[in-house]
């Protein structure tokens, strides 16, 4: 152990005369310096220092433990010590114990029956509890133990102490578990809960495996499963979590995390082990991070921008499935066009509201469709058709000129063009990011409007993920969207993943914690300081979960399945990782190894 050397006054010796040497130094124990200033041992309580202590013992448990029962005190938001300690009892001295409390116990039940009594069901009990206790022990299927558990708890003054002994004892009451505090023994069980493995209090309750079990608070659910993919490693046990999305009330997922944190690392795993069970996947990127799994898996890429040769016509329109009639579905399609010209065109008074579906119902109708019309054979109209339409109508020639830009001016080329874009893959990724910033919301919503009339038109099981849906969520007429896509998608065996990672604007919007509840998935990633607490909040994480987050490494992070978690880290196979990775570092050395076997074969 090392020594501490301080400064000192001038010493005073035996004598009462000063010592000549003022620099004269003591050596001082580590012990010394880090002993509080002060130790007060009352009969409930020992102060150390500032700070106030109390120590309780168990002194009963119920017939029946619960697994994970003592989960409710260590997620406690408080400052407390738990100790537990295991003493292995000799199995032969305790059957000699139980032979004689059975011979009690039969004695008692007979003299009741000779008097004449009704028989007593708590007699009856102990007998069968003992009798199948004996069995057990003499088979070697379960050991007998004596087992302390103490809880130290800490707080600034007695009031307060007095506030945390009464929450605790509440909560184990509540299982029927009693407490007591170590009255006069304060110092003994201080000493007991301190991390130094001496059980100085002593005060023990006699248990077998099985109960004894149940007294350790890390219990981890398991998400493995026989059918799904291969999400992660669970931190908690090392085991596998393998997970079928839709084998939940829905598919949904939402995904949340920092730039950097592993979303998009995670979700191109999810994709490329996704399409191997034959579950066909469509995405919408914003920066171009699928293009290379796109092609590696001979999926499709669409470049969405105004100087793409990729278009997709807003005012297509599928056939309707067989629960639905061309009426409903051409209503529904015009309702989605008013949401799309409210992003393109901002907010619209409910007069310019009620002349844009007006002149909508005219605009199909001029190409004849109708509500009674039959919709596989049919030619929809452009943008420029709806401009027409609004040019002869009256009070639709402001619309109409907000219009123009659309159909005539810069951005011509992006909404009034007809569909030229092949579907027929298993992977198909939508690229916006080169979108100009003031056209992606637009973009975005068109392409999500274009997918929902695809997954409408078959029923096929597919996953659709909008990466950084905040972009959506900032309008509401594109969160009003986003929301009822996650409502309606699981009737056509759609699961929706939605990643972002500014969780406060995804929160902020109306419509942020509804698509939460609709989705019966949630990952969570490494958080920053910033977000944090509107995470906790919104999912209803435990402080050592809050932590975790802060903390996380790359792909580490927290999985919920409804109301299991656990803590994950997903892991990827070499092949996998060259393929999904978002390192621009690893990126060049891929780049650099092709342009290098190229030349060799040249």
């Amino acid at each position: 152990m090392g020594l501490f050397k301080k400064k000192q006054k001038t010493p005073i010796n035996e004598t009462g005369i000063p010592e000549t040497d003022e620099t004269a130094s003591v050596e001082m124990s580590l012990v010394d310096a880090i002993s509080p200033s002060a130790l007060q041992i009352t009969s409930n309580y020992i102060q150390v220092g500032d700070k106030f202590a109390r120590t309780f013992f168990v002194i009963t448990y119920p017939r029946f433990l619960t697994v994970n029962w003592l989960s409710p005190i260590i997620n406690l938001d408080r400052v407390f010590n738990v100790s537990m300690f295991v003493h292995p009892a000799d199995t032969g001295i305790i059957l000699k114990k139980l032979r004689r409390k059975i011979t009690q116990v039969e004695a008692q039940i007979s003299t009741e029956a000779e008097k004449g009594k009704v028989r007593d069901p708590m007699l009856e009990t102990a007998r069968d509890d003992i009798e199948g206790l004996r069995d057990r022990l003499i088979q070697g299927t379960e050991k007998f133990f004596k087992y302390a558990l103490y809880i130290t708890i800490f707080e600034d003054s007695v009031d307060k102490l007095n506030e945390a002994e009464e929450e605790i004892l509440s909560l184990m009451e509540a299982k029927m578990i009693y407490l007591r505090p170590a009255l006069f023994q304060q110092d003994v069980g201080l000493n007991s809960s301190l991390p130094l493995g001496i059980d100085e209090l002593f005060i023990t309750t006699s248990l077998n495996t099985g109960p004894l079990s149940t007294v350790f608070p890390f219990v981890s659910a398991n998400l493995s499963s026989n059918k799904g993919i291969l999400y992660g490693i669970n931190r908690h046990n090392n085991s596998l979590i393998i997970f079928d999305r839709f084998s939940m009330e829905n598919g949904n997922m939402v995904i949340f995390g920092k730039s950097g944190g592993g979303k998009s690392y995670a979700v191109k795993i999810e994709i490329l082990r996704s399409l191997m069970t034959g579950t066909d996947v469509i995405v919408i990127d914003p920066e171009n991070e699928y293009q290379y799994l796109a092609e590696t898996t001979d999926g499709a890429f669409f470049k969405i921008s105004l100087n793409s040769k990729h278009h997709i016509n807003p005012f297509d329109i599928s056939p309707p499935g067989e629960d639905e009639t061309s009426e409903e579905v051409l209503r529904s399609k015009i309702m989605d066009l008013v949401g799309l010209l409210r992003v393109a065109l901002g907010e619209l008074t409910p007069e310019e509201n009620s002349t844009l579906d007006q002149a909508l119902t005219e605009t199909y109708a001029s190409k004849d469709i109708t509500p009674e019309s039959d919709l596989k054979n049919i030619t929809p109209p452009l943008l420029e058709d709806l401009q027409t339409v609004l040019e002869n109508m009256e009070g639709g020639e402001r619309i109409a000129k907000r219009l123009e830009r659309y159909t005539k001016g810069t951005f011509a080329g992006f909404l009034n063009q007809g569909t030229n874009i092949d579907i027929n893959r298993n992977l198909i990724v939508f690229s916006v990011r080169d979108m100009e910033d003031e056209l992606k919301p637009v973009a975005m919503y068109l392409v999500l409007q274009f997918i929902w009339n695809l997954i409408r038109s078959e029923l096929k099981k597919r996953i659709m993920i909008v990466d950084e849906a905040w972009w959506m969520m900032k309008y509401e007429s594109g969160a009003s969207f986003l929301h009822g896509i996650a409502k309606r998608c699981r009737k056509y065996w759609l699961g929706l993943t939605t990643i972002t990672q500014d969780v406060p604007d995804f929160m902020n919007s109306p419509y942020g914690k509804p698509i939460i509840s609709n989705s019966s998935i949630q990952l969570l990633f490494k958080q920053s300081p910033a977000t944090i607490e509107v995470v906790q909040k919104t999912f209803n994480l435990t402080d050592e979960e809050k932590y975790l987050l802060l903390q996380a490494d790359v792909g580490e992070g927290i999985f919920f399945a409804g109301l299991k978690h656990a803590a994950i880290k997903v892991v990827a196979s070499y092949t996998e990782d060259q393929i999904v990775t978002s390192s621009p570092e690893q990126i060049l050395q891929i780049q650099k190894a092709k342009e290098d076997l190229v030349k060799e074969n040249n």
